[in-house]
Order: structure tokens, then C-alpha cells, then sequence
């Protein structure tokens, strides 16, 4: 695993990095999650073992640092993981980001768009209002979600099947799952899906079957944007399926290549 020291800081995002002659694809994960958790099966798959493949643990996840006094925002989230990208060279790469880390991955964009070759999205928040997690998270005051809702959150989890995202969560810091999850929620102007609609790079949206139907896969469509759907899976498929999940990332990427 390797580090990044964030500028004006003394803390550190952590990486795996796996070397491949392919285009780096750079993987951003969700809410409660890291990329040392949640990518390794995907990106280790026969499908993407060509492509250099970077997964980051965001600041407050997994194996990173998680300073309190830091606000653990999508756009500030983005601003670290630019420098990141400047550091590592990437002149050209793919953008995957999931859930969270798909607005995080927008924001991102929108930042090294000179760059970046494609962005492909899992199920990612493009809008403002989050999702079922991130409200339960802020139906919370931020004292009581540290006094208390971070324990019940992993707890109600555990008892209902969902054990291997409280694994995770488990060792997310409460301040950074709290803070992101209000971001979410209050969204950024411009939107993470006006950003997605203004990039002129290939782009693709990634669907689990049992998230279908979902009214966003005809109008991202109609804004040019590719669809591909991973089968046997919801919205966590990086544990669901991460063969499918990868072969869907693959066939994201070869499509505009060879569209060229």
C-alpha cells in the first residue's frame, strides 16, 4: 500500500496501486466504504488486469488518516484527490467513482478535465437530497450521531443482513461519514449532473439489474451518456458481482476506444 501526504497538511490518503500497461483507472468508493475494501475482487478480475488500476481510500476511510478538523465535503474531497492525480503523473485516465464517489469523481472531472480520457460511474449521486443511507446519517444532529447514531447505524446493519457494508463503515470515521453524508445531501451548484452532461469525454453509467427500473437510465441516455448494466446485483455490486461489475467497467472503456 502507498501514501499521499495532502498539501498544507500532515495527513495522508493511503492506495493500492496495480501496475498495468493499459490507460490507470482510478476508483473512487461510496459513503461508508474504501477502496482497499470494496475494489480489490473488481479490480483484480481477468477483465481488467491489462489497466493500471489506483484505489484510493478517501481522507476519514479505511486505511487513511481521519483528522477531525477536516470538512470531509465532496468538493473538498475532490480538491486532495486533484493534487493526487498531478502527483501520479496521470496525463490520461478513467474516472470510476460509486455512489458518493461517482459526485466526488464528477467534481473531480470538472477539475482535471484536460486529462481525463472517460468517466464511468456506478449508480453515483448526481443530484442534491442523497440517498436512503446518507439521511439516516443526518437525521442526526452531528453530536448525536458521534454520542450515539454511528453505533446504531452499524448495529441496524448488522441485524439486517447488510454485515459487510458495517464492516466497512466500521472503520470509517463517524465526523467523516457524517460531514460527506450532509454534503451529499445539500448538493453543489453547478450539479454533479450538470457537470456529467458538460464533459466532453466518453461517459458511462453503470445500473445493478435489481436497481432496474430506474427513471435516470433513459435521461442520462438522452444526454449521450452509455449504460451498462452489471446482472445478479443492486447497488453494492462491487460485493454482489465484482466479475460483473468488472466486465461492465471493461466494456464501457473498449466501446469508445474502438469508437475512435
Amino acid at each position: 500500500m502507498h501514501d499521499f501526504m495532502l498539501k498544507g497538511s500532515h495527513s495522508r490518503i493511503r492506495y493500492h496501486d496495480f501496475p498495468g500497461d493499459g490507460i490507470p483507472i482510478l476508483f473512487i468508493h461510496g459513503l461508508g466504504c474504501a477502496g482497499s475494501f470494496d475494489y480489490p475482487d473488481v479490480a483484480t478480475q481477468s477483465s481488467l488486469v491489462g489497466y493500471r488500476r489506483i484505489l484510493v481510500d478517501l481522507l476519514g476511510s479505511g486505511f487513511s488518516d481521519k483528522p477531525i478538523d477536516f470538512t470531509y465535503t465532496v468538493s473538498d474531497h475532490a480538491e486532495y484527490l486533484a493534487e493526487f492525480v498531478v502527483s501520479l503523473n496521470l496525463d490520461h485516465f478513467v474516472l470510476f467513482g460509486h455512489s458518493m464517489g461517482g459526485a466526488i469523481a464528477l467534481s473531480l472531472a470538472d477539475r482535471c478535465r484536460d486529462r481525463l480520457d472517460q468517466v464511468v460511474l456506478s449508480e453515483a449521486n448526481l443530484d442534491a437530497g442523497g440517498g436512503v443511507l446518507s439521511k439516516s446519517v443526518v437525521a442526526y444532529t452531528e453530536r448525536d450521531f458521534l454520542d450515539r447514531g454511528f453505533h446504531e447505524i452499524i448495529v441496524h446493519n448488522q441485524q439486517t443482513s447488510n454485515e459487510t457494508w458495517a464492516a466497512s463503515c466500521a472503520v470509517t470515521s463517524p465526523w467523516a461519514l457524517y460531514r460527506s453524508a450532509k454534503s451529499l445531501i445539500a448538493g453543489q451548484n453547478p450539479s454533479w449532473r450538470e457537470i456529467l452532461y458538460t464533459l466532453d469525454c466518453p461517459k458511462t453509467f453503470i445500473f445493478g439489474e435489481y436497481s432496474l427500473p430506474d427513471p435516470n437510465l433513459q435521461l442520462l441516455q438522452s444526454h449521450g451518456v452509455q449504460i451498462e448494466v452489471v446482472p445478479k446485483a443492486g447497488h453494492s455490486m462491487a460485493w454482489e458481482n465484482p466479475q460483473g461489475l468488472a466486465k461492465a467497467i471493461k466494456k464501457g472503456i473498449e466501446r469508445h476506444v474502438r469508437g475512435r
